[in-house]
């Protein structure tokens, strides 16, 4: 009888998050009175079937590392790399104990208002899943793609597309390799499952809720600290 897969988390936070326009990388912005990385990390360590989790920050992060000593014991940290799919390789490859069929989580660390029910949902939906997926939510507004000139070339039919959003689960070494294979022809991927689909698999929407939000811009921390207040969960 082999041992049921758990469940660890990677969160890459090694990006400066220049759209802020602050004096600081966004994921150390106040929010509610602690920083968004902070939060972040809260919602997924509330979750008890995380066994552990890895947070990639810059080399020279040493607020960062002292913010996570005070996590407990559960979170470790490891150097970033350039981009997103370099922290994420990195942050797999510091898991401790981690078997290739664990389930990781990977979580963007300026996502501080995740649900514990969205959380959970992913988890339990995809347990037997061949693949792995991520949260996401279907598109609601209408969608225009435009020339570079700024004009509409069309309409696009929203009809079967969703928002990616975090986190996305996947198997440890299914994840890694995908990673690996799409770094190797210098595919730099924004999110861990289009690494997946350029792998040749098919990964599973699991629908969450729209207040998962990214902090990307100004007008995102006053938005965060509403949910953040109306979900009830921090």
């Amino acid at each position: 009888m082999t041992d049921a897969p758990r469940h660890w988390a990677v969160v890459p936070a090694a990006g400066k998050g220049a759209r802020m326009g602050a004096d600081r990388p966004k994921q150390y912005l106040e929010l509610a009175g602690r920083s968004v990385l902070e939060h972040a990390l809260a919602r997924l360590l509330a979750e008890p079937r995380i066994t552990g989790l890895v947070v990639a920050l810059a080399a020279d992060d040493g607020h960062g590392r002292t913010l996570v000593t005070r996590c407990g014991p559960r979170v470790t940290t490891t150097v970033g790399g350039a981009e997103r799919c370099h922290s994420v390789l990195n942050g797999l490859d510091a898991l401790p104990g981690v078997a290739d069929d664990d389930w990781v989580l990977v979580h963007d660390a300026a996502r501080p208002c995740l649900r514990q029910s969205d959380l959970a949902a992913l988890i339990d939906t995809l347990a037997d899943d061949a693949c792995g997926g991520i949260l996401a939510v279907r598109v609601r507004d209408t969608l225009k793609r435009c020339r570079d000139d700024g004009r509409i070339e069309h309409t696009v039919d929203r009809d079967r597309l969703w928002h990616a959003l975090t986190p996305q689960m996947f198997r440890v070494r299914v994840l890694r390799d995908a990673l690996r294979a799409a770094l190797a022809v210098n595919r730099l991927v924004t999110d861990e499952a289009q690494a997946i689909e350029l792998a040749g698999f098919v990964p599973r929407v699991v629908e969450g809720h729209a207040d998962n939000i990214k902090i990307t811009r100004p007008e995102d921390l006053p938005l965060a600290d509403h949910y953040l207040r109306t979900q009830g969960e921090n």
